[in-house]
């Protein structure tokens, strides 16, 4: 028995429709984690369809009860296979975002898996069940081929993700022995090119808050009181005008990062965001001047007003509004001084006359934040890993210092004291977080193929 013999069984498994029996499986569980029903179906996810997989390989398994209210469980399934072998410490979340019925096109439901040409829709297709999933079965085929891994191996699937990964960190302290490992390989976000095999060596991290113009009660006639009221919807735009400029430059002075390494640089040289046909077309003025697209993504920090209100949108009146609100982000990388951001802001805000605009916890469902980390591209186990994929696709990975999103990497990275490395298994046009998410399909049978190649080869020192 080979490495070619368990990547052909990761193979024939995708070539005979197991894999898409899977997914469908996985995708019919609505295991929205901002909704208390959501709840209730993470823990049928863990129950019904992540235990029993780990218990047929072996692995023994334990659910940790979340100890923050409303927020799901956490389970670690562990296979230890020797006191002087390594230990691979894999991560996945069953949840996902809100299902957003309705607005799927052609009649979909989120819930159900749909193959349209190579594509799979369905919630959670990208973010994340397909990639935590297609690690646990490259897992079990290594093992069915050689009949062991050759390293010891524990995987995480947490249920909170979406909601930031509350209670995550507090299970993990509480039991670092259990979560103690070597190195810490996953799955998540997208690549950065659909067929371009990317390492992302940490996350971006995020900062939620609301800015808030209150200034009465209610509306008032915008005939009768229009030039006498203050608008609290243009002092806020004015507001947030301060905060970014109109290309998307950052002018709040303590959230702009430390300047991009030249390493750095090099790993971004011949970058390119493209998602594809039908994804969008990075603008080529928008961010922080002289950056390309791939550094202000990968290598810069970002403002993003995810949400603003004022009045009422669907049905407008004639009256000049009492408040106005936005609901903001801001994604920063390693080496940010995040500790005092809202802070930093908050000065800002009133050197430029804002006093009148407060700066609030968002809404339950948007609170959840993360901290940047990432790992060096020096790292021993970066180079394996890279290694690796190379042999199997024939091509070198992309590495990217970490990806644009954010995710509780530094749980791995600072908490438990790991190189984290993750392999994307998606493409950046997947609409994750929103309406018709997917997969691609030729993606997903490749990452089974890197994934399988991977673990034997990682295994393949200790066994010989």
């Amino acid at each position: 028995m080979s490495r070619q013999d368990a990547i052909l069984r990761s193979t024939n498994y995708f070539n005979d429709g197991d894999f898409l029996d899977d997914m469908t499986a996985l995708v019919k569980i609505p295991t929205e984690s901002q909704t208390r029903a959501g709840i209730k179906h993470c823990e049928k996810y863990l129950h019904e369809r992540m235990k029993p997989i780990f218990i047929q390989m072996g692995f023994e398994t334990k659910l940790y009860e979340n100890p923050v209210d409303g927020f799901g469980p956490v389970l670690l399934a562990t296979r230890i296979e020797g006191d002087g072998l390594p230990t691979i410490l894999g991560y996945g979340h069953g949840d996902v975002i809100l299902g957003m019925e309705n607005q799927w096109v052609d009649g979909r439901s989120p819930w159900c898996a749909e193959i349209s040409g190579e594509r799979l829709y369905g919630r959670g297709t990208a973010d994340n069940k397909s990639q935590h999933w297609i690690n646990i079965i490259a897992l079990k085929h290594v093992l069915e081929i050689r009949g062991e891994l050759g390293f010891n191996c524990k995987f995480l699937i947490e249920t909170g993700e979406e909601n930031g990964s509350l209670g995550l960190r507090e299970v993990i302290s509480e039991n670092l022995e259990d979560f103690g490992a070597d190195v810490f390989i996953a799955s998540d976000g997208p690549r950065i090119h659909r067929d371009r095999p990317t390492l992302a060596l940490g996350s971006r991290g995020a900062i939620n808050f609301d800015l808030v113009c209150e200034l009465r009660d209610g509306g008032h006639h915008s005939g009768n009181w229009g030039g006498a009221l203050s608008d609290p919807a243009i002092i806020l735009a004015n507001a947030i005008a301060c905060i970014s400029n109109s290309r998307g430059r950052i002018e709040v002075e303590d959230w702009r990062p430390p300047a991009i390494k030249n390493e750095t640089r090099a790993l971004l040289k011949d970058v390119v965001i493209d998602s594809g046909p039908s994804g969008p077309v990075p603008d080529d003025l928008w961010g922080e001047p002289g950056l390309t697209a791939a550094e202000n993504v990968y290598a810069w920090n970002n403002f993003c007003v995810l949400a603003m209100t004022s009045g009422n949108p669907a049905r407008p009146v004639n009256a000049v509004s009492p408040s106005a609100r936005a609901n903001c982000q801001l994604r920063y990388i390693a080496g940010t001084n995040y500790i005092n951001a809202l802070t930093a802001l908050r000065q800002h805000l009133d050197d430029r006359g804002f006093t009148n605009v407060t700066i609030e916890d968002p809404p339950d469902e948007n609170r959840g934040g993360y901290l940047a980390s990432r790992t060096e591209p020096d790292n021993g186990w970066v180079t394996r890993i890279a290694a690796s994929m190379g042999k199997t696709t024939g091509q070198k990975p992309v590495i990217i210092p970490q990806m644009g999103g954010s995710i509780c990497n530094d749980l791995f990275t600072d908490l438990l004291g790991l190189p984290a490395i993750w392999i994307p298994h998606s493409y950046s046009g997947c609409s994750q977080h929103a309406p018709n998410e997917h997969i691609l399909m030729p993606v997903c049978r490749e990452a089974l193929q890197i994934m399988t190649a991977l673990y034997w080869d990682l295994g393949e020192e200790q066994v010989g």
